[in-house]
């Protein structure tokens, strides 16, 4: 019974379980001793079967079923309620020991404890209180095999019963009485009942070998069905390995791939923190992506060389790491890792044989990880390389597409897109003007034929960067064809664009430009000044679509500033 139950509340469950169970299991005795005879080696059988029964729970819809109830049941009929309280409490105790619960889980012990007790002291009261006896022969006895129907019926309903109260008042959730859990339990049990009525009856006729009879077949089941769930898991995580590279291979961005691929391994496994590591220059371990508790954080932890800690190992030696506690990788890590985690999982990402990358995966619970889902991640590792891969030659070929090769500015093409969207933001109110900017270096032509197409295209690549400082945080800026750049202003007034305008105008004539001396082949360094004429449009006071703003501001770039005599701003005018 896994709970989470707040601080305060502790302190009580355990208060509780002092004043009642203890003083509860020697009221018990009193009342209902255990016959001499009971007390043998047959106690101690019933005993190991029951901890078998409660170390191999059947998986049903997920969900894990111990059937205890069944050998608890001939286990009561057999030698009496106080012997059938101490074999219970000793298999709770036994479960609960396996699974190493942490220290802020400890309050399951006396929790589980009180409730297993209260449901053996109710339904063992009720039983004996109506006539029935210990051990008696079902078929002489009426009563008592009327009351050993009644008996499992009276066990599952008070447990029932007082799970719904606990998850009540220690975690306010109300119990759905015929919801899916409550249905597969009540089936089980009633398939399971029968079995126990059959190992009391054969005990009574041959002793400890009907332990052998029942328990074997039901371990061969528990194994059978044990090995079938762990199938059906592998089988539902590889079908959803599967779905996750479909999703992966149809994100076209290097962000969004790694988003959705931390989103989902989240959503499968438990993971507090998730950790890319990408290769750089194959000399360190650079940390590209990081998640902590559900929020994406900024990596700041320093790189990492081969052989140098979790990560630099796998990358080295391209195996996977398991860890199930913080002693088995303590000694291993290096650099930065959160204090709470105990258990890590880490892959390497690989591309043709090659590590491109890590994925490290933590949790703050121990033994969090299984070695099946190991081999789950490692699929999904190489559906993710592969994902990233192709959104890096999309990115590339985007860029490609839209960038002049020279200036690096968004070329011709893109700018035309981006106008023509930025007309239908503004049509459909998201925009209330437009202003754009044309702008075309004075005697362009002049400093190659003195200089060197070399050299003018160091011109253009320095332009393009002062550009692009003076206009990023107003709009976009784009080499539109030859020695003309354009900028784009969304919401900017024209009074705004022919200011905007004029500072630029002013960094290129106060500000000369450095170039290399191609021409004469001593590839000098010298200085050469340059002035630009500039045209300013606004939309919709200067034109209702695209190509008539670019016109009109062409128009104000020849006629009002090339033609004034160059090196000036210029608007147009209706």
């Amino acid at each position: 019974m896994g709970i989470m139950v707040k601080q305060g509340a502790i302190k009580y469950i355990w208060i509780i379980w002092a004043l009642t169970v203890p003083a509860g299991v020697w009221l018990t005795y009193t009342l209902y001793p255990p016959q001499p005879a009971a007390l043998n080696v047959d106690v101690l059988a019933f005993m190991l079967l029951m901890f078998f029964v409660s170390s191999m729970p059947i998986i049903i819809n997920n969900v894990p079923v111990f059937m205890l109830q069944w050998v608890a049941f001939a286990v009561f009929l057999t030698f009496g309620i106080f012997i059938e309280m101490l074999l219970v409490q000793a298999s709770v105790i036994f479960l609960l020991l396996k699974l190493r619960l942490p220290k802020s889980q400890s309050y399951r012990f006396p929790l589980n404890s009180f409730m297993f007790f209260v449901v053996s002291f109710i339904s063992g009261i009720f039983y004996y209180s109506l006539g029935g006896k210990q051990g008696a022969d079902l078929m002489e006895h009426g009563p008592s095999l009327w009351l050993s129907i009644l008996y499992p019926i009276v066990y599952y309903v008070v447990n029932q019963l007082v799970l719904s109260l606990i998850l009540f008042f220690l975690h306010k959730q109300k119990t759905n009485f015929f919801g899916k859990d409550f249905i597969w339990e009540s089936l089980t049990s009633i398939m399971t009942l029968p079995v126990g009525f059959m190992l009391y009856i054969l005990y009574r006729e041959v002793g400890l070998l009907s332990i052998l009879f029942v328990g074997v077949p039901f371990a061969s089941l528990s194994i059978i069905l044990g090995l079938y769930n762990s199938s059906e898991k592998v089988n539902d995580y590889l079908h959803k390995a599967a779905e996750i590279g479909h999703q992966l291979a149809e994100r076209l961005n290097r962000n969004e791939v790694m988003e959705l691929f931390i989103e989902k391994l989240i959503g499968m496994l438990p993971v507090d923190y998730a950790y890319i590591l990408d290769v750089v220059d194959e000399s360190e371990l650079k940390l590209l992506y990081q998640v902590e508790d559900g929020e994406r954080t900024t990596p700041s932890a320093l790189p990492l060389r081969r052989n140098e800690g979790i990560s630099g190992l796998v990358w080295a030696t391209g195996k996977a790491a398991l860890f199930s506690t913080k002693k088995e990788w303590k000694t291993a890590a290096k650099g930065y890792m959160p204090k709470e985690v105990e258990s890590v999982l880490c892959v390497p990402i690989a591309r043709s044989s090659k590590v491109v990358g890590v994925l490290l995966l933590a949790s703050r619970k121990k033994r969090a990880y299984e070695k099946y889902q190991l081999m789950i991640v490692d699929i999904l590792c190489s559906h993710f390389a592969v994902a990233i891969e192709n959104a890096r030659n999309y990115e590339r070929t985007k860029e490609n597409s839209e960038r002049c090769a020279l200036t690096k500015l968004y070329n011709y093409r893109y700018f035309d897109v981006l106008l023509g969207e930025e007309f239908i933001r503004m049509e459909s109110g998201k925009r209330s003007v437009l202003s754009l900017i044309i702008l075309d270096i004075d005697h362009f032509k002049s400093v190659n034929d003195t200089f060197g197409h070399q050299s003018g295209n160091e011109i253009l690549i320095e332009l393009a960067e002062r550009l692009s400082l003076l206009t990023e945080p107003y709009g976009t800026v784009a080499r539109y064809g030859g020695e003309e750049f354009v900028v784009l202003l969304p919401d900017a007034e024209k009074q705004e664009a022919l200011e905007l305008a004029e500072v630029i105008r002013l960094a290129i004539a106060t500000q000369p430009f450095t170039i290399t001396q191609h021409m004469d082949g001593d590839g000098s360094r010298l200085s050469v000044s340059i002035t630009a004429s500039i045209g300013v449009a606004s939309a919709p006071v200067d034109a209702d679509d695209p190509l008539a703003l670019i016109r009109h501001a062409d128009r104000a770039l020849y006629v009002g500033a090339k033609r004034a005599g160059r090196n000036r701003v210029a608007e147009y005018v209706k």
